[in-house]
């Protein structure tokens, strides 16, 4: 930090001022803003520092050059290194003070009791602390606004994930952790940020990753809501379930981590909830619109809505793949049986 401080400084006096204008205020704010060490290194090798400073550095160059820079962290050396950017990226916000770490130990814990192999349940943990170091190029008047955004300030927010997943596409050794930090925000129907995947796209690590995050959040106080009492936070939690946002598994692995009621209701696959399960052996075996609803005593518009998201879910465009998915997740012997 007492490097990035004179550095902060400098490069604005070189690039507005020139090289000389850069040595006399670091000298003269030395022992004050700037560590005296710092300011004499830099002042010795000024020059050749900030000379051709128009040319981008290699910095994986830079990185192999130096054998101090290529010691590689291992098991608790790694965990401690990323918690500290976890912390220094919650400081963005009043609000956030403690939310990557939490979100980490939440959902490594969810991971766990979903059974996840013990790479992956890592891979999650990691994940969970870095999913939001992109809020870096956010602007704190966003992330502290105590109203709703506008349209703009949304779309700048949704950046969060997309600047995560390019600070982590390098080295390659973060690059694996950075494709499941940024899927945190992504949502099976598609509507989640940024790339708007749905489904099997998205792995069941970052469906963990968010259902943590999701139930992490509304614990906490925000600019604009204090946090939400755990009743309201788990209707929350299942509306999104049964909205086909979240996945059914995960959240009840992250509501069992968390120590809360798990939902009564059983799922099916891709969160399918179990009156979508009626419905899709119903028109798996040819039924229409208006004799699902018949069948089940609901109204034709209902049974309308529950088809729209049984396709949304299976990722089906027709009744014959509707049909195939049915088969393939054995969910008709269950019709059969009952008959």
């Amino acid at each position: 930090m007492r490097l990035f401080h004179l550095a902060d400084v400098v490069e604005v006096m070189h690039r507005t001022a020139g090289i000389d204008a850069a040595i006399e205020v670091a000298r003269a704010r030395r022992g004050t803003q700037f560590d005296p060490v710092v300011v004499d290194a830099f002042c010795a090798s000024a020059r050749e520092l900030l000379a051709d400073s128009d040319i981008e550095p290699d910095h994986e160059e830079l990185i192999a050059a130096d054998p101090g820079l290529r010691r590689d962290l291992t098991g608790a050396e790694l965990d401690s290194a990323l918690e500290v950017i976890a912390d220094f990226t919650d400081l963005r916000s009043p609000y956030r003070a403690g939310h990557s770490r939490g979100v980490a130990d939440l959902g490594g814990r969810a991971a766990a009791v979903a059974g996840l192999p013990d790479a992956d349940i890592t891979l999650v943990r990691h994940a969970a602390l870095l999913h939001d170091i992109g809020l870096h190029g956010v602007p704190a008047t966003i992330l502290d606004k105590p109203g709703a955004l506008s349209v703009t300030e949304r779309e700048r927010l949704r950046m969060n994930s997309y600047y995560t997943e390019r600070v982590l596409a390098r080295p390659a050794a973060l690059a694996r952790i950075g494709a499941v930090a940024a899927l945190a925000y992504e949502r099976l129907d598609g509507s989640g940020a940024h790339r708007g995947l749905t489904g099997a796209a998205i792995p069941m690590t970052a469906r963990l990753l968010a259902a943590a995050d999701t139930y992490r959040a509304m614990t906490e106080p925000r600019a604009y809501r204090d946090a939400l009492p755990p009743k309201k936070i788990l209707a929350e939690l299942r509306a999104e379930v049964r909205g086909g946002r979240l996945d059914a598994t995960a959240v009840d692995a992250v509501l069992e981590a968390a120590g809360q009621p798990r939902g009564r209701r059983g799922s099916g696959p891709d969160g399918l909830t179990p009156r979508e399960l009626e419905v899709l052996r119903l028109i798996a075996r040819g039924a229409s619109t208006r004799e699902v609803a018949r069948v089940l005593g609901i109204a034709p518009k209902t049974a309308g809505t529950h088809i729209e998201r049984i396709y949304l879910k299976t990722r089906s465009s027709s009744r014959s793949t509707v049909t195939l998915y049915a088969v393939q997740h054995g969910l008709l012997d269950t019709l059969v049986a009952d008959s």
